[in-house]
């Protein structure tokens, strides 16, 4: 079905409509709507208008006022210098929310012209073991996909993993010298694959660094693996395919599901390097400096004012990152069909993706056609406001992490579990969606390139702006739809409504807006903010308005009604963004 208007898409349309009808004159207008603690909306807007018709603010606001039409609107008052405080009718407020409970998508509209975007997120590396570093790419991308996906757009995942490179030199050789370190993927799981790896990698590496013969027969071992050498293709593949293995349980762990087809490499743009060197050459966009084929930008410089490039390919013939994000740019548009790109990429990257972007822009593969944004995300802190360590001062395993996270949450839901009446299996269950949410929903309730403190006791907290206090206000309402039994949810729109409930019923009229609004801002924390009121919302409405024990049979089945929409609209949100929510907790 059509989604539905929300209240105040509606309100704005009326006031439109009135500024045209009550001063012509001023052309087409659209009055700046808030919502407000004075009334429900504030208009403003007029002050700006009557400058530029050299008239009375308040004069003109109250000719506007004259001319509002329609019954969705109690009351206005003009206040100020032509500021409109905006009253909504109750019975405005429940049937259009009647209307929103109708709607399986809750009154998210879909784009008017959705696209193709390829998101780039979560990339690991063969060989090495993911690390807290790879959290927030990982989280925050998988988030956007939800988002974007929801409203309509076709969204396309890669994972650009580490998989190629001079440490795969080191790492085939020490296999060719050294057979059956590595078992069959199949034949291991996650833990033992990265087991292996860590083996295969601080023994090949130890040799390496010991022996200069073994050293020079790594290198030549690398220019084997580029050139395509079947051998050293088929060492190199198991690398690849055992670190899937481990890839697979650590993003199970998260919760997120990822697609072998979606995980392209860098090795998969090998081949595409000489022929996005040679065009960048031949357009001019890039030029041979000092043997190096590179890329200047007037507005970058470093050191004595000297320009800073982008360097495609190297003065030896050996291509860097910048060669492989360039071809995967023209895959992405040509074979893709990508309308935008986004990158999920550490904010420390922000200056490479800058060139890289520029870069293609020039070469006529990105354009108002075709967008390019990087996402760029801060760090993860620990406690002491630096980088997220170990005591002994170690990057901290992404697995370790969401290990406790999942510990630490279980002993909270331990603690009510008796009154709720969850079996072990329960506990454990919804102990773990509890802790991966709680650390998804703290990178995703802060801006993507902040950086943030990790806190697991905060995180897993029942009060404040946590996953957790969402988790349990959509328990706290399915429990009392279960309590209601014989009793359904109905909208009355006859009945007067409590502060509490009218505060509820707008907030939950602006989910379809803000899950738009965010899709399209790439701003998951706005969604994740937004979710965090409506629990609070809800808790104040709970704690106001007996629900079960109200007044009137009518006004039951309607306080079940904002209960069963605010629990439709608080699992819809969390499932966006990658969160499960118990119905038991």
């Amino acid at each position: 079905m059509a989604s539905v208007h929300s209240l105040a898409s509606t309100v704005q349309q009326r006031l439109a409509d009135a500024l045209s009808a009550a001063l012509p004159e001023a052309g087409s207008t659209d009055p700046l709507l808030r919502r407000s603690d004075r009334a429900d909306f504030q208009a403003n807007g007029i002050l700006a208008l009557a400058k530029k018709l050299k008239g009375n603010p308040r004069e003109l606001a109250t000719k506007v006022v004259d001319e509002v039409k329609g019954d969705a609107i109690k009351e206005i008052e003009v206040s100020g210098p032509g500021f409109l405080n905006i009253t909504l009718a109750d019975r405005a407020i429940i049937e259009t929310l009647a209307a929103r409970a109708a709607d399986d998508r809750l009154g998210v509209p879909l784009k008017e012209n959705p696209g193709v975007t390829v998101i780039d997120y979560a990339q690991p590396n063969v060989a090495k073991e993911m690390h807290v570093g790879h959290l927030r790419s990982a989280v925050i991308g998988d988030a956007l996909r939800g988002m974007l996906d929801f409203t309509g757009e076709q969204t396309i995942g890669r994972h650009h993993i580490g998989d190629w490179g001079t440490q795969f030199g080191m790492l085939i050789q020490y296999l060719i010298e050294n057979p059956g370190e590595l078992a069959p993927a199949d034949a291991v799981d996650g833990e033992q694959a990265m087991s292996n790896l860590n083996r295969v990698y601080k023994a090949s590496r130890a040799v390496f660094d010991a022996d200069e013969e073994f050293k020079e027969r790594a290198r030549r071992r690398v220019v084997a693996l580029q050139s395509g050498d079947k051998e050293t293709l088929e060492l190199w593949q198991q690398f690849v395919d055992e670190s899937k293995v481990y890839f697979y349980s650590v993003f199970e762990k998260l919760d997120m599901e990822v697609r072998d087809d979606e995980i392209v490499g860098e090795s998969a743009y090998n081949d595409l390097m000489p022929e996005t060197a040679r065009l960048l050459e031949e357009s001019g966009v890039a030029v041979r400096s000092e043997g190096a084929l590179v890329v200047f930008f007037d507005e970058i410089r470093g050191k004595d004012d000297q320009p800073v490039p982008l360097i495609v390919q190297k003065a030896d013939g050996g291509f860097g990152y910048a060669a492989s994000d360039l071809s995967a740019i023209r895959n992405r548009v040509t074979d893709l069909n990508a309308t935008s790109l986004i990158y999920v990429v550490d904010v420390r990257q922000s200056l490479h993706f800058k060139m890289v972007f520029e870069t293609a822009r020039r070469a006529g593969w990105l354009g108002d056609d075709v967008t390019a944004h990087n996402m760029g995300y801060g760090t993860v802190l620990g406690a002491d406001g630096k980088p997220f360590k170990t005591r002994e001062g170690e990057t901290v395993k992404l697995e370790d992490l969401l290990d406790e996270a999942a510990e630490r949450a279980t002993a909270v839901v331990r603690e009510k579990a008796e009154k709720v009446g969850l079996s072990e299996a329960e506990i454990v269950e919804n102990g773990r969606y509890v802790g991966i949410g709680a650390v998804k929903y703290a990178d995703l309730s802060t801006s993507a390139n902040r950086d943030y403190k990790f806190d697991l006791d905060q995180m897993v907290s029942l009060n404040g702006d946590t996953s957790v206090y969402i988790q349990y206000a959509y328990a706290r309402i399915k429990s009392i739809l279960r309590k209601a039994e014989h009793i359904s949810p109905a909208a009355h729109p006859e009945l007067e409504l409590a502060p509490a409930e009218r505060a509820l019923g707008l907030h939950l009229d602006a989910f379809g807006d803000l899950v738009y609004e965010a899709s399209a801002e790439y701003a998951p924390h706005k969604l994740a903010a937004y979710l965090y009121q409506l629990a609070s919302l809800y808790t104040t409405f709970y704690d106001q308005c007996p629900v079960l024990k109200a007044d009137t049979e009518a006004q039951v089945e309607n306080r079940l009604f904002l209960c069963d929409l605010t629990a439709r609209t608080l699992t819809q949100g969390m499932t966006l963004l990658g969160i499960r929510t118990p119905e038991r907790l």
